[in-house]
């Protein structure tokens, strides 16, 4: 089986700075991470390459400093990493990312399995990995809690959704994205770190794509508009109300009155 996981590097803070005149983050401004999702998104494709068998390749699209995140991934067990990096990617949105993605995985000859994470930290959209499934024509199930079976024919995987619990069985090739706590991510083993520190990771332009019209990639192929960034103005601080329950009520009444709640 030929599993393909589309990772990604987050901010590591809370600290990011803003292109104020595209609105995009400066991803570069500060420390990165992998997407805590993701490595759940990776542990689900290494349980599987054991029962399975296979291989496992993680795609991601980034700066040349995802390597970091590439070099983990082998630790942990991956069998080859790809990076989608280019300045002509900068600034994509869902559409323009996952699109990108895509063109990424039919380089790579498609995948029997492709395994995202259920959302990034940074953009928290949970779109990304759906649209990679309907730019590909393919079946996918998001929000996935639990792989109940898997063989060399399909998956059966168990969906949390807003109100239901669904189970679904669906051919390969096909698309999920796993939610946290559907397994426990494996940290990076220090043996295995050592014996893939020579394996390359195999980086790839935009002119490696098979499309190569402009207007599907980065900002100029982002649709999405951001009107305007700010910062959240501070919370107000906790209000603790002394006194007997007669007097607490009364002053409740009159916070609340002037701030025109009641």
């Amino acid at each position: 089986m030929k599993i393909i996981v589309c990772m990604k590097q987050v901010p590591a803070g809370t600290n990011v700075e803003i292109d104020p005149e595209t609105g995009a983050m400066k991803r570069l401004s500060g420390g990165n991470r992998t997407n805590p999702y993701d490595l759940f998104a990776l542990e689900t494709a290494l349980r599987l390459l054991e029962a399975l068998g296979g291989t496992v390749t993680v795609l991601t699209m980034g700066p040349p400093q995802a390597e970091e995140m590439m070099r983990d991934a082998y630790a942990c067990g991956a069998d080859e990493a790809v990076i989608l990096s280019d300045r002509k990617f900068a600034g994509a949105d869902v559409l323009a990312t996952s699109y990108t993605l895509m063109q990424g995985i039919q380089v790579l000859g498609g995948a029997d399995l492709i395994i995202c994470g259920r959302q990034t930290t940074d953009g928290d959209t949970a779109q990304v990995g759906p649209a990679i499934a309907e730019h590909l024509g393919i079946p996918h199930a998001a929000w996935v809690a639990e792989i109940v079976k898997a063989d060399q024919k399909s998956i059966t995987v168990r969906q949390d959704l807003a109100s239901v619990t669904q189970v679904s069985e669906i051919p390969y090739p096909c698309l999920i994205t796993v939610d946290k706590d559907s397994c426990v991510p494996r940290l990076p083993s220090y043996l295995l770190k050592r014996g893939t520190a020579n394996r390359p990771v195999k980086f790839l332009s935009f002119e490696d794509l098979p499309d190569q019209n402009m207007t599907r990639y980065g900002l100029i192929g982002s649709p999405t508009s951001v009107e305007r960034m700010f910062s959240p103005e501070p919370a107000e601080k906790q209000v603790y109300l002394k006194g007997s329950a007669r007097e607490k009520t009364e002053e409740l009444f009159s916070i609340l009155t002037g701030k025109k709640i009641i």
